[in-house]
């Protein structure tokens, strides 16, 4: 496998996975149950979108083929894409939003805390900036989830159904694949199973104080981000997002 082929496509997991879930929370703006919550929101998916240019400028780099980080997001079809199947999901209600914000969180955290030690200095250099951002991101979604588990009756029902309804796209925040295997023993990805263990010690840690159960282990099916098998929740998701960039491509302000 050609090394470079391996951190290409490395890098757009990564990009893609923070492209799209800022993309969901940008779509509560003005919708919001609170203004203060409206703010933090977009703040947190402006941080990842920040975050998401950044890996893709690298993989447009390595690429040379003329494109850069915005035709990276705003013109590859669905199947082109490699994110988390986690982070496609609709926003549902508020439960489901913080509960895959915590979900995908935990992970991202300690995916950068690996990467920050990345033998190639652009990746440690990128991760080291955005794990402090991630560190508050994980803090405010691990508290909403306490807060809704362990407040009313309604709040733990619909977390509950949350967790119910996202659990099984956790399967690939905890089972690593061969090109993941490959750069980690060449010294440029983090360790993919302290990666899964310490996701799986938050998570237990987190629900336990709201007062949730903890699902068996997510089993593989069909679907796989990586492989650019989506859900159907991607397609409507790209439209929207890519339908100003599609229209005017060569637009400037």
């Amino acid at each position: 496998m050609n090394p470079s082929a391996d951190l290409i496509e490395y890098l757009l997991r990564l990009g893609d996975s923070a492209l799209i879930q800022g993309q969901r929370l940008c779509e509560w703006c003005g919708s919001a149950p609170a203004l203060e919550e409206e703010l933090a929101l977009m703040n947190v998916g402006l941080d990842l979108i920040g975050q998401s240019r950044n890996w893709l400028e690298y993989a447009a780099e390595l690429l040379d083929d003329g494109r850069d980080a915005d035709h990276l997001a705003f013109r590859r079809d669905e199947r082109a894409l490699r994110n988390l199947l986690l982070v496609e999901q609709p926003n549902g209600d508020y439960a489901v939003t913080m509960t895959k914000q915590f979900l995908y969180d935990a992970w991202h955290l300690q995916m950068l805390r690996g990467l920050s030690s990345s033998s190639d200095e652009r990746i440690a250099g990128i991760a080291t900036k955005a794990f402090k951002e991630v560190t508050y991101h994980l803090r405010r979604s691990g508290e909403w989830v306490e807060r809704l588990g362990d407040g009313t009756d309604e709040s733990h029902r619909r977390m509950l159904n949350a967790i119910d309804q996202l659990w099984r796209f956790t399967v690939e925040l905890t089972a690593a694949d061969e090109l993941e295997q490959r750069l980690f023993e060449a010294g440029i990805a983090a360790n993919p199973q302290q990666v899964a263990d310490a996701w799986q010690s938050t998570v237990a840690d987190q629900l336990a104080r709201a007062t949730l159960p903890l699902p068996a282990p997510a089993s593989p099916f069909y679907l796989s981000g990586r492989q650019g098998l989506h859900s159907e929740h991607l397609g409507l998701l790209l439209a929207e997002m890519q339908s100003l960039h599609r229209s005017h491509p060569d637009a400037t302000w």
